[in-house]
């Protein structure tokens, strides 16, 4: 299988062919204090920390006609990052933004090439502010880097290691098509998580049976799930042990079935917390929920056993309730009515499952985001503590898988909870996120004298 192919990119003279080398471990490509040293894209094979890839150091990006030597330059470039797998964009963390690394920020926005922003030169008190202009570029959270002294590197290898060995991984499915849908199902012991599994898959593919606990390892199985509407989406689908409350696992295997359920999720995309609906909503249930949640994963919460539940219509309601009550941190969290022995509310919990994917991997467009900031801060401007007014400038998105934004602003760590679940709540209902994970922090502007009066 190929090498997956990094391309860094950026203005000159901002160190692309220091990193290079740095990555390669070799000084194959020839630095100068001058710009434009480098004219022909360079290749060569990285190791970092382990983690393999192919590099390319492209020529310095200007913004000159496309029949001089600097133009024909930017088209190599250009051709280098649509060909990768990632594009590390490098600017100067000391100069700061220039007008060149913003329209190298517009150009690549508009690129379906992963983009992680590297602040170079950033090894001193002088790369601060640098770093954080680095935001405005709505490409995700700079990282802030020395190419010529090695520092940064690991938060470098932690930034490129789900890209590459995600492409890595996932090469085979993307020649097959459409990637498939990794869906976790998980929840208290016997709630019928396997007998939904083997509803799923058409076959006996699990051991079920009355007693609790009988899945200990979390099973992945493949599964091609054929819509009603007559597609085929392909599906992960993992089984999990049970989780029950941590003060009754006193047996080591049961604690490690409980990790392994914990590393499921982590790995889910969606997960299904499956109810019994014959003993309703338990505490156990919410805590589950609820690290479903802080592990930024999409949630779906299906009432199980419907087929034999009793006073169907009372409990859905009062399951509902009691998950507004219990999930603040989420508002109309996905209830659905399944049955693992009948099959019923299966296809309608694969279509959502679909859907919410879509909006936890969405990426809004920094104009849209950004006018919707406007309108939000103007319907129901921050509060003034003391008679002080808080100043919130502007909204980046800094990841998707959940989406993640950052706002900017002054005294931001005086905004309320109060006004940090308006914004959520807004944006959920106006950008049209629904009830996933979303993420939202605050950053107010580096004070240079901070250190210094510590």
């Amino acid at each position: 299988m190929p090498l997956p192919i990094v391309a860094i990119v950026g203005r000159p003279n901002v160190g692309k062919s220091t990193l290079f080398n740095r990555l390669v471990g070799k000084r194959l490509a020839l630095v100068d204090d001058r710009p434009g040293v480098t004219r022909d894209r360079r290749e060569g094979d990285a190791s970092l920390l382990g983690l393999e890839f192919r590099v390319i150091d492209t020529a310095g990006f200007e913004d000159e006609d496309p029949q001089t030597l600097p133009g024909r330059m930017r088209k190599q470039t250009e051709a280098a990052v649509r060909d990768a797998d990632v594009a590390v964009f490098l600017i100067d963390a000391r100069e700061g933004l220039t007008p060149l690394d913003e329209e190298i920020g517009r150009w690549l926005r508009v690129e379906t090439t992963p983009v992680i922003v590297v602040a170079n030169k950033a090894e001193s008190r002088a790369g601060e502010s640098g770093i954080l202009e680095a935001f405005r570029l709505g490409l995700g959270e700079p990282i802030g880097i020395s190419a010529e002294h090695g520092e940064g590197i690991v938060d470098l290898f932690d930034a490129l290691r789900p890209l590459v060995e995600h492409e890595r991984f996932e090469a085979d499915d993307d020649e097959a098509g459409e990637h498939p849908l990794k869906l976790a199902i998980v929840g208290r012991p016997n709630a019928g998580k396997s007998t939904l599994v083997n509803q799923m898959l058409g076959e006996e593919r699990m051991i079920t049976g009355p007693e609790a606990g009988i899945t200990r390892d979390s099973i992945r199985l493949d599964w091609d799930w054929p819509s009603p509407d007559g597609s085929i989406h392909r599906v992960q689908l993992v089984d999990t042990a049970g989780l029950r409350k941590r003060a009754k696992v006193d047996d080591k295997l049961e604690r490690l079935s409980a990790f392994d359920t914990k590393r499921a999720i982590d790995h889910a995309e969606v997960v299904v917390l499956l109810l019994d609906a014959t003993r309703g909503l338990e505490s156990q249930d919410l805590r589950i929920a609820d690290q479903v949640i802080e592990e930024g994963r999409a949630l779906i919460i299906a009432l199980n056993k419907w087929d034999v539940a009793e006073h169907a219509s009372s409990l859905f309601n009062g399951v509902k309730a009691a998950l507004v009550e219990g999930l603040s941190q989420i508002r109309d969290v996905t209830l659905l009515t399944v049955s693992g022995k009948t099959g019923k509310g299966i296809d309608t919990l694969l279509k959502v499952a679909i859907e919410l994917r879509e909006a936890w991997s969405r990426r809004v467009p920094t104009g849209e985001l950004n006018r919707w900031f406007e309108s939000a801060i103007e319907a129901n401007p921050p509060p003034a503590p003391k008679g002080q007014r808080i100043k919130l400038r502007y909204i980046t998105q800094v990841t998707s898988r959940p989406p993640t934004f950052v706002v900017f602003g002054n005294r931001t760590e005086e905004l309320p909870e109060s006004y940090r679940r308006y914004l959520l709540n807004a944006m959920r209902r106006d950008l049209g996120l629904g009830a996933i994970p979303l993420r939202l922090e605050f950053r107010g502007r580096a004070n240079p004298f901070d250190r210094q009066r510590s």
